[in-house]
């Protein structure tokens, strides 16, 4: 009965999820960039690259209704441990209800190196990001990227998706490894997760 009812919560929360996705990318689809919010299968696949063992701040840029964020929670990290970037303002207040502990920032994530040098650079176990980065110039996606990995020691991970055949930012525009998953099936489009590094020494 206990499953049952856990079962029914999920799908419940599941659903409001989807409506309060579909209203806001209703409003602004391209500043949204995906018609549904990524599957619970894609946020655990992409948060398996960040290892709770590991000292610091998981900075999620783009959260959106949460979905990625209760996966890192379920993965182990505390919610104190999150720094949420959302633009949405009323992603804002959803994610502020729902995850209490977390720090959640209105602002714009591709400002990532002004939001961590106003909380003083703080140490970071990894970034993950639900950005629908190819809706950008390459040229900001680039930057994104770059900001994103001097935030990190080297080896620590930038973790994003796509619904792509290549990654969001190639090969050849920094000091970066990128691995890439298998297809998530589930995941509605198709998606795959793209993890940037910087090489340890």
């Amino acid at each position: 009965m206990h499953h049952q009812a856990a079962t029914a919560r999920r799908r419940r929360d599941q659903i409001i999820d989807d409506l309060r996705f579909l209203k806001t990318w209703a409003s602004a689809p391209l500043r949204t960039g995906a018609v549904s919010p990524s599957s619970r299968e894609l946020a655990e696949r992409m948060v398996q690259e960040v290892d709770p063992a590991d000292p610091g701040l998981v900075v999620e840029l783009g959260p959106g209704t949460g979905v990625m964020t209760r996966a890192l929670v379920s993965r182990g990290f505390d919610p104190s441990r999150l720094l949420l970037i959302e633009y949405d303002e009323k992603f804002c207040r959803t994610l502020k209800q729902t995850f209490p502990g977390a720090t959640v920032l209105q602002g714009d994530a591709y400002r990532l190196r002004d939001h961590l040098r106003h909380r003083g650079n703080p140490q970071l176990a990894g970034i993950v990001t639900g950005l629908p980065l190819f809706t950008k110039p390459l040229p900001q996606r680039v930057h994104l990227i770059n900001d994103a990995l001097d935030a990190l020691d080297p080896g620590k991970p930038v973790v994003q998706f796509s619904y792509a055949l290549v990654p969001p930012v190639p090969m050849g525009h920094g000091d970066y490894v990128i691995d890439v998953s298998k297809w998530v099936w589930k995941n509605l489009p198709p998606a795959r997760v793209w993890t940037y590094r910087r090489p340890s020494a």
